[in-house]
């Protein structure tokens, strides 16, 4: 008898967990909407209440935790081997920071909101980014641009603190690239 609960237990355990499973499909956009489709209702949400076309937060998803929910940063270590701690605050889908994120539950009055929620993610993004449009005046269309202000932060962006870091450069061109791979998929697909 204890080795049916036991299995029964492990079943029910991993059915919940495939809920939050990143979807299989990251290179096409119109699969993971169909696999997902919560993931893409809530980016149509935000698309509609901020403005972020819903292939740009799907890039910068991408990039930051590749649809992962409960996404963290590596851990640092002190002399190769000692764990002393996560690289930043920076986790969920949206990997905000304990500030940034603080302040959009501030201002949206969604204190209840959760980084491992993909509704509350996007719309952290899809204000992040109105925010970033209003006062830097990035198109909420340039991937590119939205990425660099969202990592390095408005101020950095402001500052252009992203022009001496190649590999940033780099990375905002690829998510640029993924933007408009998605956005062709997506209209190609009817969504």
């Amino acid at each position: 008898m204890k080795k049916y609960l036991l299995l029964a237990s492990i079943l029910i355990l991993g059915s919940c967990g495939g809920a939050s499973q990143a979807p299989r499909n990251l290179d096409n956009a119109c699969l993971l909407a169909r696999e997902k489709p919560s993931y893409y209702s809530a980016m149509k949400r935000t698309e509609a209440r901020w403005g972020v076309p819903v292939h740009v937060q799907m890039a910068t998803i991408h990039q930051e935790s590749r649809f992962v929910a409960n996404a963290k940063t590596p851990h640092r270590y002190a002399l190769g081997v000692i764990p002393i701690g996560r690289q930043s605050s920076a986790r969920g889908f949206s990997q905000a920071l304990d500030g940034t994120w603080e302040e959009y539950q501030r201002d949206t009055r969604r204190y209840g909101a959760k980084r491992t929620r993909i509704q509350d993610a996007t719309d952290f993004m899809g204000w992040y980014m109105d925010g970033s449009s209003e006062k830097l005046g990035i198109s909420k269309y340039d991937a590119r641009a939205q990425y660099l202000a969202y990592h390095e932060g408005r101020t950095g962006y402001a500052r252009g603190s992203y022009q001496s870091k190649g590999w940033l450069l780099a990375v905002a061109d690829k998510v640029q690239a993924r933007a408009e791979m998605y956005r062709e998929q997506l209209s190609r697909c009817g969504r």
